[in-house]
């Protein structure tokens, strides 16, 4: 049973009851219209007393991955007609391919099931994973609060240059973003208050509404925000990109606490830098609030800044700087929070850097709205 015009050869012989010999010849390659391994299958099942197929490819004369492919479907077939195939008479590489094609056989139950999930399935596992998330938090914050405490303590590991280079990051650097922000909001508050105070003549409380708003509330929700986007998402990266390469594990494995060399420096630096950075925007915003009222409202410099001087008071100063302590602390734990999250690969840095911000800015809106109750209450 041999082709005449194609470059190939296949031939069938006896040497035993129990065996066939299968010899393969010429140039097996792609390029060749090669036969199907159903031909050898005819010939097993043709004779049930065949237990045994045996390969020779002394006469080959090429062979490529056409050639593997006909043995491990000529495997395949051998199989489910209870013989063996022998493959001592093939190529030695040929060989080597056909073992490791078949050394791992998939797995059951490896591909993924495309069936749609029911509604409760969906809701059980956002539930858990909701559950899972919390918990996490939770613990990275108790063992955070640890590392401050030991801090605090002078027992810390961590080394002094990465406090003082954080804290150059989150303060020094971070003044020409606030200072920009910190003023439009100033002119805004500026612009609203005296569209509507223009209304009943009362324009020279433009500087009340100027300079209570921004030192009570919205210089340390705009700081907070600004840092939440700037300082919070680069230490996401940082840390999301160390745990890619394993830093954090070669840390552990130095014996090192991540939590007091990493995460601990960050969060003690945002919390000293972000009263500084409120201090300054309150400057600022107070500063926008006074371009509109003398541009605007014709309100001289020296009644301005008396304006502001009366209707401030230590009580707004110190509830706002409460608030960017609390702030600075809460985008330093989203921030690194996320990082120590963040997975294996480049995309996984890019989510981690996203989630940092979302969650330090849904933070700070929390904690304003919790902050302003109890104030509230408490009638201060």
């Amino acid at each position: 049973m041999e082709a005449e015009t194609a470059r190939w050869g296949l031939t069938f012989s006896r040497p035993s009851d129990e065996s066939l010999l299968v010899r393969l010849s010429g140039s097996w390659t792609v390029e060749d219209r090669l036969p199907s391994a159903a031909e050898v299958a005819r010939q097993v099942e043709s004779d049930p007393g065949i237990r045994r197929v045996t390969v020779d490819t002394q006469d080959l004369t090429g062979w490529d991955s056409a050639l593997l492919t006909f043995l491990i479907r000529l495997k395949d077939q051998c199989s489910r007609s209870n013989a063996v195939l022998d493959e001592e008479g093939l190529p030695p590489g040929a060989r080597r391919l056909l073992a490791l094609a078949s050394e791992v056989p998939e797995r059951e139950g490896a591909r993924k099931d495309e069936g749609r999930e029911g509604f409760f399935t969906r809701v059980g596992k956002s539930a858990l994973a909701t559950h899972e998330s919390a918990r996490e938090m939770l613990t990275f914050v108790g063992e955070a609060t640890l590392a401050f405490l030991k801090f605090l303590a002078g027992k810390a590991s961590y080394r002094r240059s990465d406090l003082t280079l954080t804290m150059q990051e989150c303060g020094f650097q971070a003044l020409p973003i606030v200072s920009l922000i910190s003023l439009l909001v100033g002119m805004i508050l500026g612009f609203l208050g005296a569209i509507q105070l223009s209304m009943f003549g009362a324009e020279i409380y433009v500087a009340d509404l100027v300079g209570i708003g921004m030192v009570r509330m919205m210089s340390p929700i705009m700081t907070g925000i600004i840092m939440a986007g700037r300082t919070g998402a680069a230490f996401a990266a940082q840390l999301g990109t160390m745990q890619v390469n394993e830093e954090i594990d070669a840390l552990e494995t130095m014996g090192l606490s991540p939590m007091e060399f990493l995460v601990m420096p960050r969060m003690v630096a945002l919390i000293l830098m972000m009263p500084l950075l409120c201090v300054y925007a309150d400057l600022m915003g107070i500063l926008g609030g006074a371009f509109v009222g003398v541009g605007m409202l014709n309100i001289s410099v020296t009644e301005y800044a008396v304006r502001t001087q009366s209707a401030l008071s230590l009580t707004h100063f110190w509830i706002g700087i409460f608030q960017a302590v609390v702030f600075g602390a809460l985008v330093a734990l989203a921030g690194c929070l996320r990082g120590m999250q963040c997975g294996r690969s480049a995309s996984a840095v890019g989510d981690a850097t996203t989630s940092a911000v979302v969650t330090g800015i849904v933070a700070i809106i929390t904690a304003t709205a919790i902050i302003t109750f109890v104030c509230n209450v408490l009638g201060v």
